[in-house]
């Protein structure tokens, strides 16, 4: 009969057969209660799977994200089934679980309005209290198939059609109604609570294929608790004011075009914003010991194939053909080109490591559908760098670029920071004994910082262990930015060598970094950290001066040459507006202060400052304004 060996270590004999919800209730009558799906032998199962055998087993309740998941799934299951019961004839097809929530796509003529969400809502609360249980049948291949095709749902029967013939056919029934599923599910509905929401309805494509049949597809989210659940909403209402495609036409920073999808137009403002990114990179990568090079954004194909992206990343790339029929690719990453770079000249082991750094414009296909402001786009600035080093200097450059990334992130105002470590996958290149080097050198990095991190066992790239460093924003959300990899690949493949104490030829390690990633995407994950209102020392637009009437427009021309000169970026508003008008105007654009002259200043040679979000005014010697300002305009270097 079964042994049941606990996380803690502890087992628990039993002498018959036993589900999870026994194991629970052998624990504790509370932990029953809570209980919302269990692991064997680190394979999640409903609660009433019977475990026959010795096992390793965990419960989970709404507390971990095991079961919170479950409770998402669930409740995508009741978003259908309260669908199917208010419009009959409508066909579902894929529900799963996202982050924060889940979405289920459906097959149906008319489209769903705001309030056809607001009925479906109020069905699936009525679904919740009639607690029906939740079972879980496995059928046949063939007469699952039949069986959907008979009741009109042609896409469940697509689906079994391409499950292998040696996997299980998993139904999971909410009293009558029933959906494919693989599971696990909540052992009945009324477990999932009331702790929803139906955010909205967009287009999806059956099968992610825009060859397919377009479908409507149901946005919602699900929690363990009202309090998480306004907690979110909340959120979603905050990260809304702060969506940096709103903000960036308030501030007059980019625009988008279909001539050029993917692809940003930078306004003054906004390319102020970009350099200003660039020039503080720049000089701490000067610091650092980088050397900064630039190359080809056109490479030849035999290069790509050489690298191996022309067969793992070709579907990706912008590529066209000369007129002498030779074919080019745009390069949709910089690493090729810097190995190229480092080829030129003999090198030695007293060179290394050899750091090069790159602001480089790179291009990738993404789908349309994918497209979302800044956040993701097609063509983009990688601050790429590459470092050369032997095997035995991964370790501490692997430390040192750890901690350039984060005194970069702290000094740009994100103080809350996890790393996500990646070993080795199972695919991959390179002898073991050097994957073991790069991997301890990683974790000693990452340990050394004393941050939070995660390890996505089996996830490196093919060529080598990485680490991924998650910001954390205002509002709590987490956004992938920098990347450290080491590459035990690359460098092979194009032919770097260097030539070692002993004289032989050896080919180098080389070490992926990027700090922001994307210059575009991090200037859009800046834009909502901070709302629009950038520290002075990177704001695009710092000052406008701004003349009571026309009578004071020389004094403030005067005040604008002599701000400008100081190197704070300003201009002047003279236009024929009245001064609330302008403070409105120019507090929606975030412009951090705002110099205002009048007669009380001219006499006295001050400033009257109003900073951005402030009522109050402060009045300032024009000598002062400009020494106390100029220090504050300066990088954190």
């Amino acid at each position: 009969m079964p042994n049941i060996k606990l996380p803690d270590g502890k087992e628990i004999n039993f002498d018959k057969p036993i589900t999870g919800l026994d194991i629970a209730e052998k624990i504790s009558k509370s932990l029953a209660k809570q209980a919302t799906v269990i692991s064997i032998n680190d394979e999640l199962k409903d609660l009433d799977h019977l475990i026959k055998n010795d096992s390793k087993v965990k419960i989970f309740t709404s507390k971990d994200a095991e079961g919170l998941d479950t409770i998402r799934h669930d409740t995508a299951h009741i978003t259908a089934m309260a669908v199917q019961e208010l419009f009959p004839g409508t066909q579902v097809t894929i529900g799963p679980v996202i982050e924060n929530g889940f979405y289920y796509d459906f097959a149906r003529k008319e489209p769903f309005t705001e309030d056809d969400l607001k009925k479906i809502e109020e069905r699936m609360k009525e679904i919740v209290d009639r607690d029906v249980p939740t079972k879980r049948e496995v059928w046949p291949r063939d007469k699952a198939i039949s069986h959907f095709k008979k009741i009109g749902e042609f896409y469940k029967a697509e689906i079994i059609e391409s499950i292998p013939k040696d996997e299980d056919v998993s139904i999971y029934f909410h009293g009558d109604w029933h959906d494919l599923c693989r599971g696990p599910h909540l052992s009945s509905t009324g477990k999932i609570g009331k702790f929803f929401k139906l955010n909205k309805v967009s287009g999806a494509y059956w099968r992610g294929d825009s060859n397919n049949e377009m479908l409507q597809r149901i946005y919602g989210t699900s929690w363990a608790s009202q309090k998480e659940l306004d907690d979110y909403l909340e959120r979603i209402e905050e990260a809304e004011k702060r969506d940096h495609r709103k903000l960036g036409k308030e501030m007059d920073l980019f625009h988008f075009r279909e001539e050029s999808p993917g692809a940003v137009f930078w306004h003054e403002k906004g390319w102020s914003l970009f350099q200003k990114l660039v020039n503080y990179m720049r000089a701490k990568q000067k610091v650092a010991g980088y050397k900064e090079i630039n190359t080809p954004e056109i490479l030849d194909r035999s290069l790509w194939e050489k690298s191996g992206h022309w067969d793992k990343f070709g579907e990706h790339m912008y590529t066209s053909e000369t007129p002498d029929e030779k074919v080019f690719a745009i390069k949709p990453m910089n690493c090729p080109g810097c190995v190229q770079v480092f080829n030129q000249g003999l090198k030695s082991y007293r060179d290394l490591p050899l750091k090069m750094s790159e602001f480089g414009k790179v291009h990738r296909y993404e789908p349309s559908g994918a497209l979302h402001g800044l956040l993701r786009v097609r063509a983009f600035t990688q601050d790429d760098a590459h470092i050369f080093c032997t095997e035995d200097q991964i370790t501490q450059e692997s430390l040192t670029v750890t901690n350039l990334i984060l005194e970069i992130y702290k000094e740009l105002g994100f103080e809350k920071v996890l790393l996500k470590y990646s070993d080795r996958p199972e695919v991959r290149v390179g002898d073991d004994a050097v994957w073991d080097k790069a991997e301890d050198a990683l974790l000693k990095a990452i340990k050394e910082t004393k941050l939070e991190y995660s390890i996505n066992k089996g996830e490196g790239a093919f060529y080598g262990p990485k680490i991924e460093f998650v910001l954390r924003d205002a509002i709590g959300r987490d956004w992938q930015c920098g990347t450290l990899q080491v590459d035990l690949n690359l460098p092979n493949r194009l032919g770097a060598t260097f030539v070692d104490k002993d004289g032989t030829k050896k080919v180098p390690v080389m070490i992926h970094r990027a700090l922001f990633g994307s210059l575009e995407r991090f200037i859009g994950i800046l834009i909502e950290h901070y709302a629009g209102k950038l520290p002075f020392w990177i704001s695009p637009l710092q000052a406008v001066i701004i003349p009571i009437s026309d009578e004071f427009d020389d004094y403030a021309k005067k005040i604008f040459k002599l701000v400008s000169q100081s190197g704070i970026n300003c201009e002047i508003d003279l236009k024929n507006h009245n001064l609330n008008y302008k403070i409105r105007e120019h507090s929606l654009s975030k412009v951090p202060l705002l110099l205002i002259c009048g007669k009380k200043e001219v006499d006295s040679d001050t400033i009257t400052i109003r900073q951005l979000d402030s009522k109050k005014q402060e009045t300032m010697k024009t000598e002062d304004f400009l020494k106390n300002y100029s220090s504050l305009n300066k990088a954190p270097l």
